[in-house]
């Protein structure tokens, strides 16, 4: 079959970094092409070279067997490129439509044309399968939803190529499969999708073929019936693939966290965690599971305490710090990893051990009495460094510099080797690859076994399933369920979180 898009030969450098070496992908049409590798190995930038973000140092693109020069995202939509990022680009207060037609809206006599607009919006989602409601406010939608209108908006600026980066990151397994139903409707129809992900059973199950990239080039191009998960990762970085069994319980007596009927209420005075009541131990880790947009962005942000209850208690190994500020939190042994590391978690312009300091500079070995110490600083990194494996020249480059699992191990060191008593970590694997993951996951399991209190809020329902003593489901800003990991799947979670098992318990 021929191509619909190819990437011959190409190259690209930055300042002492090669990200991509000669690397060479073929997708033909209508297929599911996987495209696998560690963070840093490049996929990233290649995605950018073919979507016209940036330009190749050398190779050549060709697209429907034509050599092309893509100089903006523009180039690439009119030659059928289309990109769904990780992160959804919607406007919240629009509706579906006017986020599907923004910045290509249909015009007749100076005006936008909204009948017009309706028409193509339903032709292109009846066309592919993809069912949405054009007048639906885009806060009202759930994740997979909102993810389906991402999908529409490239479909309807004429994509035939679609790059779909790290789609199922934030779904649960019900709405995987609805993705991944969708993914098969436009392959029908003739689309062509690269498929970007580090969950290597997803890949397996939806891709034709898989393209493994690793330290900037291509290593190999395969079929899933030939490989499995094991020999993916192996591909990947040289390792089996990890599992994030935490091991023999080392759960004690001794309170470290208790919530107590905690309230928080939104700007619009809706109650986002409503009566929420649990308890994490020394030696354990309670982990929440639940569809993004339940209520755990709200509980963390009451916890770490960027955000007041409106009523309720929380208190650390039995002091009251509902009210305390996040520095008095800190100080009381609180670490807090948070969801999204760029706009949370470092300065990425600053360098590694200014980013060590963070919520730290307090104290030593940051202090030397009421200056700031560089050098007790500096040393503190590269111990981070070498104890928790990040990768990294020297510790003076910028934080950006460093690979999304490079920087979330940075994160995780600074946070554990502070000796917290409650450790808080959010969604703590997402965009990293499986190297990376194994690392971090390692780490929680150490510092569970030496006693740490840990709540995990994740998106991943192994890790959930496998790191935590104790799971429990949020729903509508409500503690629905209290699982025990050992008895159930992943499937069976989704079904908690969705509703769908809780409804069948309450019949």
């Amino acid at each position: 079959m021929a191509n619909a898009i190819e990437l011959i030969g190409i190259t690209k450098r930055f300042p002492g970094v090669i990200a991509n070496d000669n690397v060479n992908l073929a997708v033909e049409r209508g297929e599911i092409h996987a495209v696998c590798g560690e963070n840093g190995a490049g996929k990233s930038t290649l995605m950018k070279i073919l979507y016209g973000m940036q330009p190749p140092d050398e190779g050549t693109i060709k697209v429907n067997d034509s050599e092309v020069k893509l100089s903006s995202p523009g180039d690439a939509i009119e030659l059928g490129i289309g990109m769904v990022h990780q992160h959804f680009m919607l406007a919240d207060n629009l509706t579906v439509m006017e986020n599907v037609i923004l910045g290509s809206e249909p015009m007749k006599r100076g005006i936008i044309d909204l009948d017009a607009a309706r028409q193509h919006l339903v032709e292109v989602s009846e066309a592919y399968g993809l069912t949405v409601h054009p007048d639906d406010l885009v806060e009202t939608l759930e994740v997979g939803e909102r993810q389906r209108v991402e999908i529409i908006k490239v479909l309807y600026r004429g994509a035939e190529v679609l790059i779909l980066d790290e789609p199922t990151a934030v779904l649960v397994p019900q709405e995987v499969e609805a993705l991944f139903d969708n993914m098969r409707d436009l392959k029908a129809a003739g689309a062509s999708i690269i498929f970007i992900d580090h969950k290597l059973d997803e890949v397996l199950e939806i891709a034709d073929t898989i393209t493994v990239i690793r330290q900037g080039r291509t290593v190999a191009t395969v079929k899933p019936d030939d490989v499995t998960a094991h020999d993916l990762a192996e591909l990947m970085v040289g390792s089996e693939l990890p599992s994030p069994q935490a091991g023999e319980s080392t759960v004690t007596d001794d309170v470290a966290l208790r919530i107590d009927s905690l309230t928080v209420h939104d700007a619009d005075e809706r109650s986002v965690v409503d009566d929420v009541s649990f308890e994490v131990r020394r030696g354990e880790i309670v982990g929440i599971a639940g569809v993004e947009g339940n209520g755990q962005t709200e509980l963390i942000n009451a916890i770490i305490g960027t955000d007041s209850p409106r009523s309720g208690t929380i208190s650390l190994f039995g002091a009251d710090i509902t009210h305390a500020s996040v520095g008095k939190r800190r100080e009381a042994g609180l670490a807090y990893v948070p969801q999204d590391r760029h706009q949370e978690g470092l300065l990425l312009d600053a360098p590694l051990w200014e980013n060590t300091a963070l919520g730290h500079h307090t104290r030593p070995p940051f202090t030397k009495g009421i200056w700031f110490d560089r050098v007790g600083a500096r040393e503190r990194t590269e111990q981070i460094r070498r104890d928790f494996d990040v990768r990294t020249p020297n510790v003076e480059v910028p934080a950006h510099a460093l690979s999304g699992g490079n920087q979330q191990k940075l994160i995780l060191g600074k946070e554990i080797s502070s000796h917290p008593k409650l450790f808080v970590a959010a969604h703590p694997t997402r965009g990293i690859d499986v190297g990376a993951q194994a690392a971090v996951w390692q780490d929680i399991r150490e510092a569970r076994f030496d006693g740490l209190a840990t709540l995990l809020i994740s998106a991943d329902l192994e890790e959930l399933i496998g790191l935590s003593d104790t799971v429990l489901v949020m729903l509508r800003g409500k503690i629905v369920a209290t699982l025990d990991p050992a008895e159930i799947t992943p499937r069976d979670l989704g079904a908690y979180m969705t509703g769908v098992a809780v409804s069948e318990e309450a019949s």
